[in-house]
């Protein structure tokens, strides 16, 4: 090896530099000598001290622990397994706070929506090899209900798992190179990156170093387990299928920085602060860019001073949205600052270059990579749930013409990439033989549903299936031409995050005489990334079967009175919420 040359990769580097930080970072904390862990040195206490603390500093000023950070004291639930265990072999379910720590193994409790669990998986930028698809598949059938769901955040979930399953699912998952630690509860979730990351030629950057490395970071970082809230990251390296990275708590979104602005001119990630949009709010800008390689240890940075500064004595505001609110976002990088023992590197917003515009299709459909003669191609996922059979199926094209890799999206949908394009029309035969399709709809490849009160107790209302005959009922009546995102999310958390749809449905329960049934509140006009706004309410409670007619009715208006090339949010943007809502009267029952 030559001089100067290491051994060390540089997303290993980027990890081993964070993890480095952290020891170093922790040592300090507990008054040992920086540098420390010789022989004959005080070993470290457990790193999970670093919670309890500031639950202790909670409780000395005279707080009350919510019920969760008092079930978190009592034993860290990362070393619950046995537990988990033995609940199994009794074959009984959990009961009471038990319900919110097997979260932190990704298993959640689902009754009564179903007397069973459901298991979240880790997938670090959405990237699956076709062997673990297959696995996958074979877990569904052999422990779950035979089918996962795509996830908004580029995950699956398994769900109808049986009383005793648990421990085996998660043994499972182990084996083909997956886990579900810390994809539920107070944690940080499945962190998300460009799906055409590596092979798109518009990228500014490959998101797959920067999410994989802060992936294993954070596993092997158990302090970082229990967190006021649950926590999300995403990378957008700038390519032309969105991440909607702005609705997480921490945005990395690739920009080209200009000569000429007091930085080396180069790409670097644009740093956005605590989004949360189902609290109507987007990721704050902080004029600070960071280096790819150091986008682990600013992360690790700011989730610990999160840690310091989060409430743990009142859930509904224990989002980093809520700390930044209190003490303002100048203050909040200064601690990050102090952690970090650096400076954090700050621009003008006309030191960046605009990016490129993302493609509303960039998703569905076959689109060329940056490889020549390679193509990528987008299947649209009815309602994001994918049976075992076309996971083994779509597994087995990834083989046969692609490289063997799958790829999620935050749409709900997945892409195969690498296939040759003389390779491509037997590709889009074998994916339309398993009953999917490529083809670009400007309203399937738009729709967004969480899982709803088929699988979800706080769901109002059936969102999958709703979905469905909604799209469905729409296509038999008109033809749209440009993107229309539709969204369907069953309560107030907001899984498929219904505020940055066009059309946005916020399930809720109707009184109609005597009885309550299955409706929505209508919003207008959301949208991320550029087009980042809140979607405005214009219809509330609104049953089911009225819905139909009033969207069909807004959309054709849309159609019929637009100016050319204009989006459906640049329409509703210029019209007021009584215009729209006239749009929309109240419409005979859905016919059969």
């Amino acid at each position: 090896m030559a001089d100067g040359e290491t051994p060390f990769s540089v997303e290993q580097q980027e990890y081993l530099k964070g993890f480095l930080h952290g020891v170093e970072t922790r040592r300090a904390a507990l008054g040992l000598p920086l540098g420390a862990g010789s022989a004959g040195q005080k070993p470290s206490a457990d790193p999970s001290d670093l919670q309890r603390a500031v639950q202790d500093a909670a409780i000395a000023a005279g707080g009350k622990l919510v019920p969760e950070e008092a079930a978190k004291r009592t034993k860290h639930p990362l070393d619950r397994f046995d537990e988990i265990s033995t609940l199994a072999m009794a074959n009984r379910f959990p009961k009471g706070t038990d319900v919110f720590l097997g979260k932190f193994f990704g298993l959640f409790y689902v009754a009564p929506a179903q007397n069973a669990f459901m298991c979240r998986l880790r997938i670090p930028g959405g990237i699956l090899r076709s062997e673990q698809l297959r696995s996958i598949a074979a877990i569904a059938d052999d422990l779950a209900g035979g089918y996962a769901d795509i996830t908004t955040r580029a995950n699956l979930q398994l769900r109808e798992i049986k009383v005793d399953g648990p421990p085996e699912v998660l043994l499972r998952l182990t084996e083909i190179g997956l886990t579900s630690v810390g994809s539920g509860a107070d944690n940080i979730r499945n962190i998300t990156g460009s799906p055409t990351a590596g092979i798109d030629p518009q990228e500014l950057i490959d998101t797959r170093p920067q999410a994989r490395a802060l992936h294993h970071f954070i596993l092997h970082h158990r302090e970082l387990y229990g967190l006021p809230r649950k926590f999300n990251i995403a990378f957008d390296g700038g390519g032309r299928v969105a991440v909607l990275e702005d609705t997480n708590d921490i945005a990395f979104t690739a920009v080209t920085v200009a000569d000429g602005f007091g930085v080396p001119p180069s790409v670097y990630y644009r740093l956005g602060l605590g989004g949360i949009t189902g609290h109507r709010d987007f990721a704050r800008e902080t004029g600070v860019i960071v280096a790819p390689d150091a986008t682990t240890r600013t992360a690790n940075a700011i989730l610990r001073v999160f840690i310091a500064e989060g409430t743990r004595t009142d859930r509904t505001k224990a989002r980093l949205k809520y700390v930044l609110d209190r003490i303002g976002l100048p203050t909040f990088l200064r601690k990050v600052e102090a952690e970090l023992g650096e400076t954090l590197t700050r621009v003008d917003r006309d030191a960046i270059v605009p990016a490129a515009p993302q493609d509303r299709f960039g998703h569905i459909g076959v689109h060329a990579q940056k490889q020549p003669g390679r193509c990528y191609i987008g299947v649209a996922c009815p309602i994001g749930r994918l049976t075992s059979q076309r996971m083994r199926g779509l597994a087995a094209i990834a083989d046969r013409h692609g490289s063997g890799t799958i790829r999620l999206t935050v749409w709900q949908n997945l892409l195969i990439p690498d296939v040759a394009e003389a390779d491509v029309p037997a590709a889009r035969a074998a994916i339309e033989a398993l009953g999917l399709s490529w083809r670009a709809s400007p309203l399937r490849s738009g729709v967004i549903a969480c899982t709803g009160n088929a699988g979800c107790k706080f769901s109002a209302g059936d969102t999958k299936r709703h979905a469905a005959e909604l799209v469905g009922y729409l296509e038999a009546r008109l033809a749209v031409d440009a993107p229309v995102n539709i969204h369907l999310t069953g309560c107030h958390h907001s899984c498929a995050q219904h505020y940055i749809a066009d059309i946005g449905l916020l399930a809720v329960k109707v009184e109609q005489g005597e009885d309550m049934v299955e409706g929505y509140d209508l919003h207008v006009g959301g949208g991320a990334g550029p087009q980042a706004a809140i979607g405005r309410l214009i219809r509330a409670g609104v049953a089911f079967a009225d819905l139909p007619p009033m969207v069909l009715a807004l959309l054709i208006a849309w159609q019929q009175t637009r100016q050319p090339d204009e989006s459906f949010q640049a329409w509703t943007a210029s019209r007021g919420d009584d215009v729209l809502a006239a749009i929309t009267p109240d419409a005979p029952a859905l016919a059969a």
